[in-house]
């Protein structure tokens, strides 16, 4: 478990924990420093942001002052006065002299009083509006106030008209200075239809006075554009695997701060990323304790789970995490969907094949957690839902695809299953996400097909070295040995076809009780084939092998009887050795008598001693076998199938009374014996293979059972 801890922290150390690097101020830079992630530069930034800024031209609003109205006022003050005959013409001058420069300046403060505060303007353009207009006031010159009093009411009338037009149409354009539209009132009054001198000059002095800049410097608005400016800046940024400094390059004082600020240097490491990703370790790692543990993994006397099958769990880790590296190697910006070409689904197809397929999916969602890590392109997150979804999706397809495996092909068969659910899960995300570029999307969905057949390629090519390395006995191992053309069994079915037909029958027997109890079935089958192998080194000396000839026990010491047959177990496992067969079929082959007792030959040799008038000196232990016991319910079963076979066959006419009692008492009497002490079998187990044994006889022997009648009393 601390292996599993030190692997998942350690395998996603590099795409979690950013490398540090010891360097100084001042100095020149002995390694060459690559960004491990995004790293934004702050002050290059900032200086694009002020850039950015500057270039924006200050912002000009148009501030329509209605300079038509001082028009009006301005001639109607002097109508008014005109008209006055009790005013004299000097008064009037006065009158003119003191008011009218007045006038301007009211208008703009009339203007302000409607305007400020009501959100049309705002207040800073309103006091640049003042500011600028104030300071362009226009100086009409003395000689004009005393030319007004001669004016009479029908030339003011005309010259209004005329300053009002010639008014309005300077002040159309935007005007920013208005000295530039005064200069050409002159000659639009000369081309009005005044034609009197004193008129013309004194409507040229009112329009000037009356013209005012429109266009002032709006400062809010300049400023709004400058920080949206800086605001629509695009970060200057260090992708991931730029070189931030050069090797030989000097650490700047900036330069340093941005490597400090990215906790790119050994003196400012955070270790919070550690920590986080030691927890993430921890939890995964505990997650897969406890359902070993709840599972059986390291309880009871004979632990699910031993160190060997836990190493061989952390080695497929390994080999699943490491091609998953080796795909985000090739993995790049340009082209991030090569993630999808991962055969993320090796772990849990092997995990399935060689150990359990509830552990696989557990393991699964391991997979996803570190996968989604792994395989994430982007530096800004931590997990990549996509890839994530992907490797649940072919983990899941991959398990319910490949559990009931039991030929090779079958491997190539769930490959396919795993590509065409990869393919999907990949377009499903890519549709909702609206990630619809053609190529993109072909490449996404061709790699996550390829990845399966990947998967499964890999899967037929790793089996046999875990087979090998660990001695497992898979699904699909057992199935190859169970070919007849093994040259063991070729072996027992030419020099012993009793015992061959024996062992057939015992697998039938022992299969179907496997299965009542939950155990493995196809292992009892497969070991009922050669757990008499050791039969063929004497197979005269064995029963269902002497077809018409005398039986050589009878003419041998009963102890050397016992010697011959207690050795086929041992002679049995040494054979199996020698062929490389796998340690369970091995442990069948060598428990299933346990340490049962030979009586047939202890009561010979009794009589034998009896006959010959002296003491016996040896017991009923002398005649046992030599274990050991059942370790394990496969062989238990085994040896009971066994046991009921050759006991069956010996009643000369069955009945399903006879087949009962027969297995209930070979049952009894190893229960009896204590061969069951050392294996799990539970007495309602014990139950369901005695009802599985008499049912499967009842069908292999249906022939040869007689089935009792009622009879009816007569009357």
């Amino acid at each position: 478990m601390a292996m599993f801890v030190l692997l998942f922290y350690f395998s996603l150390a590099p795409h979690v924990i950013p490398e540090t690097y010891d360097i100084t101020e001042g100095v020149a830079s002995e390694k060459e420093i690559k960004a491990p992630f995004q790293i934004r530069d702050e002050k290059a930034t900032r200086q694009a942001e002020e850039d950015a800024a500057a270039k924006i031209d200050p912002i000009y609003s148009i501030v329509p002052l209605s300079n038509a109205t001082l028009v009006e006022q301005l001639f109607y003050r002097i109508e008014q006065l005109n008209l006055d005959d009790q005013v004299t013409t000097d008064n009037k001058v006065a009158i003119y002299r003191s008011e009218i420069p007045g006038k301007y300046d009211a208008h703009i403060d009339a203007f302000i009083t409607a305007n400020k505060g009501k959100g049309t303007f705002s207040d800073s353009l309103v006091q640049e509006m003042e500011n600028v207009a104030k300071d362009q006031r226009y100086t009409i010159p003395e000689e004009t106030f005393y030319k007004m009093p001669q004016l009479k009411s029908e030339q003011l009338s005309e010259m209004r008209s005329v300053a009002r037009e010639i008014v309005r149409k300077l002040t159309l354009e935007p005007l920013r200075e208005a000295e530039t539209a005064r200069t050409q009132v002159a000659e639009l009054v000369n081309a009005s239809t005044l034609s009197n001198r004193t008129e013309r000059e004194i409507v040229q002095e009112l329009a000037r006075f009356a013209i005012m800049p429109n266009r002032f410097l709006d400062t809010d608005a300049t400023d709004e554009a400058k920080a949206l400016a800086k605001q629509n800046t695009q970060p200057v940024v260090f992708k991931e695997g730029d070189v931030i400094v050069k090797r030989g390059q000097t650490i700047t004082p900036d330069l340093y701060k941005l490597l400090s600020d990215s906790n790119l240097l050994q003196d400012k490491t955070s270790y919070w990323p550690q920590a986080g990703l030691l927890i993430l370790s921890l939890m995964a790692v505990i997650v897969l304790f406890v359902y070993l543990h709840q599972s059986g993994g390291f309880g009871g006397l004979r632990p699910k789970y031993s160190n060997t099958q836990l190493l061989m769990l952390l080695l497929i880790f390994l080999i699943n995490i490491i091609t998953i590296q080796i795909i985000a190697l090739i993995q790049t910006d340009s082209v991030p969907y090569a993630g999808y070409l991962a055969p993320a689904a090796l772990g849990a197809m092997l995990i399935t094949l060689l150990l359990d397929m509830h552990l696989a999916i557990i393991s699964s969602f391991i997979f996803t957690i570190m996968g989604s890590i792994i395989l994430n392109p982007a530096s800004n997150t931590l997990f990549d839902f996509k890839y994530g979804f992907f490797v649940i999706v072919v983990s899941l397809a991959a398990i319910f695809s490949i559990h009931r495996a039991s030929q090779r092909s079958a491997i190539l068969k769930a490959g396919i299953m795993v590509s065409l659910f990869g393919a999907l899960s990949v377009m499903a995300v890519l549709l909702m996400t609206e990630q619809l570029e053609r190529m993109p999307f072909i490449y996404s969905v061709s790699f996550a097909f390829a990845s399966g057949l990947l998967t499964a390629v890999l899967v037929i090519g790793l089996m046999p070295f875990f087979e090998i390395t660990f001695g497992i006995l898979s699904a699909l191992k057992l199935v190859e040995l169970s070919n007849p053309n093994h040259p063991l069994l070729r072996k027992l079915l030419t020099e012993t076809p009793g015992t061959y037909h024996h062992s057939v029958m015992v697998g039938n027997l022992s299969e179907a009780a496997a299965e009542a109890i939950g155990a493995d079935g196809l292992l009892c089958r497969v070991g009922s084939y050669y757990h008499d192998i050791g039969k063929t080194k004497r197979p005269n000396y064995f029963i269902e092998n002497q077809s018409n000839m005398e039986n050589p026990h009878d003419t041998i010491d009963p102890k050397l009887s016992k010697s011959i047959i207690v050795a086929h177990a041992r002679d049995g496992v040494e054979m199996l050795k020698g062929h490389n067969i796998p340690k369970p079929i091995r442990d069948i082959a060598e428990q299933h008598h346990g340490t049962t007792s030979l009586k047939f030959f202890y009561h010979k040799a009794a009589k034998q001693a009896e006959e010959q008038g002296i003491v016996p000196t040896f017991t009923e232990d002398d005649f046992r076998y030599p274990g050991p016991k059942a370790q394990s319910k496969e062989a238990a079963v085994v040896g009971i199938a066994d046991c009921v076979e050759a006991a069956v066959r010996s009643l000369r006419n069955p009945t399903v009374e006879h087949v009962e009692a027969m297995i209930a008492k070979i049952i009894k009497s190893r229960l009896d014996d204590n061969q069951y002490n050392e294996c799990d079998l539970t007495l309602k187990e014990l139950d369901k293979i005695a009802q599985s044994l008499k049912e499967s006889i009842i069908g292999i022997f249906h022939s040869r059972i007689e089935y009792p009648e009622d009879v009816k009393t007569k009357e």
